[in-house]
């Protein structure tokens, strides 16, 4: 460790007394690990082989008056402190950002508190506009996002609750947005409110009849979003759900064709032969 007037130098690498790109901190944690010095964990899982324990940070280093000490809020030597907000079971030292340790999840998030609740088949902290407003899915947190495959339960992104109850980041559901890619990856159900373009989908194939011989053909689907299995008209622009009008549907085997049945034929008639005239013998 090597220190002048404008900055601080730990294994080699410069930490302004600010923190990091994570958070905003005067001190560095002193991984349990490897006993080395980082702003924060994710400095640390970012340059090193293994990962930091948070929860197993014993000492910090003042950011200041470069004092080795045990972890708390405020130098015991300068007293500067380290972080507006500072958990003791974390070991999270930041600026306020209204943060609370939740003890079901076992992590701190960031609040206000009371704008939260804990969902406790979830096992996740959520919105309280969400407060018997969701769909629970157990445990749903402790997977990773479908799209990106990050961790879920830690990760300092936002997660977005789908209709489903299903997780993703919300960086991972913005680019779902913007690409069009509408279905959840894991249950294929729709990912937010669809009934416009549903509207915009019967305008579209009232516009576009199927040739005439498949006019009367049908074909059996299974509904993503209501799980209805049902029979409806053949269109190659898609099927529509006769439970819930949604077509985010899947086709359940092949075309059924409508045999249809034969005209009767009116009985042909004989050309009719006149009678040919003849002549009187003399």
């Amino acid at each position: 460790i090597r220190e002048n007037k404008e900055e601080t130098v730990i294994n080699g690498k410069m930490a302004a007394p600010v923190g990091c790109d994570h958070y905003i901190r005067s001190c560095f944690l002193k991984a349990p690990c490897c006993g080395k010095a980082y702003v924060c964990r994710l400095c640390h899982d970012a340059e090193e082989d293994h990962q930091m324990d948070r929860f197993l940070v014993k000492e910090v280093q003042c950011s200041v008056c470069n004092t080795v000490q045990q972890a708390q809020k405020t130098c015991q030597e300068c007293n500067v402190t380290f972080g507006d907000y500072y958990c003791d079971i974390c070991h999270l030292f930041d600026k306020d950002k209204k943060q609370y340790h939740c003890q079901p999840c076992g992590i701190c998030r960031i609040g206000p508190r009371e704008k939260y609740f804990h969902c406790q088949k979830c096992n996740l902290c959520l919105a309280s506009d969400l407060r018997g407003n969701h769909k629970c899915v157990e445990n749903v947190s402790r997977q990773n996002c479908p799209v990106c495959m990050e961790d879920m339960h830690t990760s300092r992104i936002g997660a977005h609750v789908l209709p489903c109850g299903h997780l993703l980041h919300k960086t991972c559901f913005d680019d779902m947005v913007r690409t069009g890619a509408y279905r959840c990856p894991l249950c294929m159900h729709s990912a937010w409110n669809m009934e416009d373009s549903w509207e915009q989908m019967d305008k579209d194939m009232a516009q576009s009849p199927m040739p005439t011989e498949y006019q009367d053909a049908t074909v059996k689907i299974i509904c993503n979003d209501c799980q209805t299995h049902c029979t409806v008209p053949f269109h190659v622009l898609g099927m529509k759900c006769s439970g819930c009008g949604s077509y985010n549907t899947a086709q359940d085997g092949g075309l059924i064709q409508q045999l249809q049945e034969p005209q009767p034929q009116e009985p042909q008639q004989e050309p009719e032969h006149k009678p040919q005239s003849t002549v009187p013998e003399p």
